[in-house]
């Protein structure tokens, strides 16, 4: 099963492709899912029609829907809420602490995105579409399961949850308090697995992101920085769609109207080439002279997107990893030994870049995101001696550590 994520700065027309995307993929007689987690819910409006949390077929093999994020948080989060805050106030934490610690600033976001591995492994669909918020807030929303998984495992580490009785001691309490404490672990293994299973949907090859601009200065250096943070999040870009792009002037057109409209595409014809060195494909949708909304216009504005493309399709290359580990000098276990540890970031070239050795780990900050990535373990004993970006890519040196090279 394909998904498909469409992102972009506010305002530049991604829930429009993102419906004309899925339109496309429908008339080609695939059953498709075009979903919204962006909470302004303009989907509907794209395709003129009034749209809830559950699916609702607009012709052939189309259907769409909202998550309504708000409803998730006052049914399913609540109760995991009340398990959370059940497992801190018996480990001896206020309960007013517990509630506080409980309140996790993003979760109704993170629970738009399960609703959306809901919907999609439900074996109904055969590609899956999502209209998600403006760059910022997807950024967030796709870095959550990760952030949250550690947090999970910092307050309530695995092997903790593993040893009920060992918990049920800790909190003092007997025998009549042990399901509580078995309903709320249960709660919170739930809740890992879920976290797990949408870290391994968004790393999955069968899913993508497409990220949506129009050709301006400023909407491509954002769209540069975020390319490089979902690249740091281990998420793969598959296409870049400038929209809104104008057609070329005739030149019978002169006076004031047609020098503004040369000089304009002149200008967002440089803004492209910029584009087009990015290891990314690039397609074009030119502005159309009325808004695309309803079904047969974005059939049209699909038919000169795609042309004769599969609009599901992925790139026949296969995507590099994020961190690949290449021995420079030495062989075996020689104290002589050198490598390079190798991190792909398309679109860092031009940006401010962060890197911090701490313990076993590596920060890394790029494009205004922070991740902290584990280091393989033949580096983890070896010491970072320089670092440097080369063109997309960012090369750490490393050489043995004498003290522990050799134990």
């Amino acid at each position: 099963m394909r998904v498909v994520l469409f992102t972009g700065k506010g305002g530049v027309g991604k829930t429009t492709l993102a419906a004309a995307t899925a339109a496309s993929l429908a008339r080609s007689g695939r059953k498709v899912l075009v979903v919204s987690t962006d909470p302004a819910h303009s989907l509907g409006d794209a395709f003129e029609v009034e749209l809830g949390g559950e699916p609702v077929e607009l012709e052939a093999g189309l259907y769409a829907a909202h998550v309504d994020a708000r409803t998730l948080l006052d049914g399913a989060w609540a109760r995991l809420q009340g398990h959370l805050s059940t497992l801190l106030a018996g480990a001896g934490v206020d309960e007013l602490v517990a509630d506080e610690l409980t309140v996790l600033p993003g979760v109704d976001d993170m629970l738009a995105l399960g609703e959306v591995r809901r919907l999609a492994e439900s074996g109904l669909w055969e590609v899956v579409v999502v209209d998600c918020g403006p760059t910022a807030e997807t950024l967030r929303l796709l870095g959550l399961p990760e952030a949250f998984s550690a947090y999970l495992e910092r307050l309530f580490p695995a092997h903790r949850r593993a040893v009920r009785g060992l918990l049920t001691g800790l909190a003092g309490a007997g025998r009549d308090a042990q399901p509580a404490w078995d309903r709320a672990v249960d709660a919170l293994d739930a809740l890992a697995e879920q976290l797990t299973g949408l870290r391994d949907l968004l790393a999955a090859p069968e899913t993508s992101i497409r990220l949506v601009l129009t050709p301006e200065r400023v909407v491509v250096a954002e769209t540069r920085r975020t390319l490089t943070a979902l690249a740091l999040h281990g998420l793969r870009v598959d296409g870049l769609v400038a929209n809104r792009v104008l057609p070329e002037a005739p030149a019978s057109l002169r006076g004031p109207a047609g020098r503004w409209l040369r000089e304009r595409h002149a200008e967002q014809r440089r803004v492209l080439a910029d584009l087009e060195v990015l290891p990314v494909a690039l397609r074009v949708a030119e502005y159309t002279a009325s808004e695309p909304t309803g079904l047969p216009a974005l059939h049209e504005l699909a038919r000169s997107l795609y042309e004769a493309d599969d609009p599901a399709a992925t790139p026949d290359e296969v995507a590099q990893p994020l961190l690949q580990v290449r021995r420079t000098a030495g062989s075996g276990t020689s104290p002589d030994s050198a490598f390079e540890l190798v991190v792909a970031l398309p679109g860092a070239g031009q940006g401010q870049l962060d890197i911090t050795r701490i313990d076993d780990e590596l920060a890394v900050t790029a494009g205004g995101t922070r991740r902290v990535l584990a280091l393989p373990a033949v580096l983890r004993r070896c010491i970072a001696t320089g670092a440097q970006l080369d063109g997309d890519d960012l090369r750490v040196a490393f050489v043995p550590d004498p003290a522990v090279w050799l134990r």
